[in-house]
């Protein structure tokens, strides 16, 4: 893989991404797809950037600080920073952007997430000032996501695209393209090298990897990890593999028959084979993971459960003892969560039926899938992403506050989020480390979550195309930034 310490300028980046929806808007607050956080930090800013390692770097805040029990943080904001219309950005900018994400009428996909915020105020030309409902050491990682990429106060047409990015957005076709220009004005030295990015919605990964082969484009994400070692060997392309947070899984809804027994979820996770999974599946391009969502990738990862393993025979029992042994599990999924999510809900049924345990498939419409399925059926196909820090993932997919929105399985367990809120204030260190351990075994034995693999993020793109000497492993895409990150090579 080429990575070239000066970057060089010019030329139209052409990328291909999975993951999108036909009804998508420029609008922050319902920004879910990878497409979609592709295209917002190609045109618009965060407050705070994930970079490679995890680690939280200033971008539209210089710097941020917080009292002594973590419930007000001050922060400082970019002086000489202008939007894509001229406009200055100031602190008022801030407040507006984040508060789409607050109160009754909100429709942000990180409502949930901000429910803790009691105020927000400009305190200065270029100050912030954030007050929590309560402790929360972690809070400015909320202020990473595409989510809270920052817009002009008093923005009603989001669709105009906006922002202070390196990038301004030339024209948009929700489900099939999107096409930015350079920004003359960019703010952040050394980033957005292109002329032009062309970011194109292609579903199908054979689609994507012909066009990446015949040079329709110089990048894709989601590579099938059955099928990388080929595109390792073609001559040209370089795959990207980094190994992160991302787990793929199969979500129950704790809250309908049958997936309300604990006997039922722990049954699921029995009859599971995930060696299989990981040959199979993932070719090899990832590792066996086990119903929590905390990767040795995260500070504070569990290294302590017994590993989940498969078990027929443990299985059966449990599923017996539960009165649902001639239950049919119908199993949602489509290719939208991650490549071969057919074929792993194929073999997971395989796997289930040693136990007598009867799984039926049934294959879902792309288009929609997070919107129409995804949370909203009792036993479905997901993938996880990973987050900034651990309360984030932690709040955003299995608390009480995220009930309705992010938190698919609807687990609502009084020790999690007990020990949740506990970490969040905790200034501890030792003590912060046993409650987000306590809160991974609480997952891992009571969730609705059955996470067979860590997968390693897999992407592809042309050997003319050179990138930093370190790729983020949060998301695909160098974190969805490779827009912003990457350059033709000279």
């Amino acid at each position: 893989m080429k990575a070239q310490t000066t970057p060089q300028q010019g030329g139209t980046f052409r990328l291909a991404i999975n993951d999108f929806d036909s009804g998508e808007t420029l609008d922050p607050q319902v920004n879910e797809s990878k497409f979609m956080q592709n295209l917002q930090y190609q045109i618009r800013n965060a407050l705070i950037e994930v970079g490679p390692g995890g680690v939280m770097v200033p971008e539209l805040a210089t710097e941020w600080s917080s009292n002594a029990d973590s419930t007000i943080w001050t922060f400082k904001l970019r002086e000489g920073v202008e939007f894509s219309n001229g406009q200055p950005f100031t602190a008022e900018d801030a407040v507006f952007s984040l508060n789409l994400h607050r109160g009754e009428q909100s429709i942000s996909v990180i409502k949930s997430l901000m429910a803790g915020v009691t105020d927000i105020q400009a305190t200065g030309p270029h100050e912030m000032t954030i007050t929590l409902s309560g402790p929360n050491s972690g809070f400015p990682a909320v202020l990473t996501m595409a989510a809270t990429v920052i817009v002009p106060a008093n923005t009603t047409n989001f669709d105009e695209g906006i922002g202070t990015g390196g990038y301004i957005l030339e024209s948009y076709e929700p489900g099939v393209r999107a096409r930015v220009v350079k920004n003359p004005n960019y703010w952040k030295e050394g980033r957005a090298h292109f002329d032009a990015v062309e970011t194109l919605a292609i579903r199908d990964v054979n689609a994507r990897t012909t066009a990446l082969r015949t040079g329709e484009v110089d990048a894709m994400n989601a590579v099938d990890a059955t099928t990388a070692q080929l595109i390792q060997a073609m001559p040209g392309i370089d795959l990207i593999q980094v190994q992160g947070k991302m787990h793929y899984c199969f979500s129950m809804n704790t809250a309908e028959t049958p997936y309300q027994d604990p006997d039922v979820r722990l049954a699921m996770k029995l009859a599971i084979d995930r060696e299989d999974m990981v040959s199979k599946i993932l070719g090899g391009f990832g590792s066996v993971a086990n119903d929590q969502p905390i990767s040795s990738a995260y500070p504070y990862h569990n290294p302590n459960l017994p590993q989940h393993s498969y078990d027929p025979e443990q299985a059966r029992a449990l599923m017996q003892r539960a009165g649902f042994a001639d239950h049919r599990h119908v199993l949602h999924v489509s290719e939208t969560p991650f490549a071969g999510a057919v074929d792993a809900a194929q073999l997971f049924s395989q796997h289930a039926a040693a136990a007598g345990i009867n799984i039926e498939v049934a294959r879902e419409p792309e288009d929609g899938y997070w919107s129409n399925i995804w949370g909203k059926t009792p036993f479905f196909a997901s993938r996880w992403s990973g987050r900034a820090n651990e309360d984030l993932m932690l709040t955003q997919a299995y608390s009480r506050e995220s009930l309705g929105s992010w938190n698919a399985t609807h687990w609502d367990n009084d020790a999690f989020n007990t020990a949740l809120i506990a970490a969040r204030g905790e200034q501890d260190e030792e003590r912060r480390r046993e409650l987000y351990w306590e809160c991974q075994r609480l997952i891992y034995e009571d969730g609705g979550m059955i996470a067979p693999i860590w997968a390693d993020i897999l992407d592809a793109k042309s050997s003319n195309i050179a990138t930093g000497e370190e790729i983020a492993s949060d998301w695909d895409m160098d974190g969805n930034r490779a827009s912003e990150r990457w350059w033709f090579a000279a």
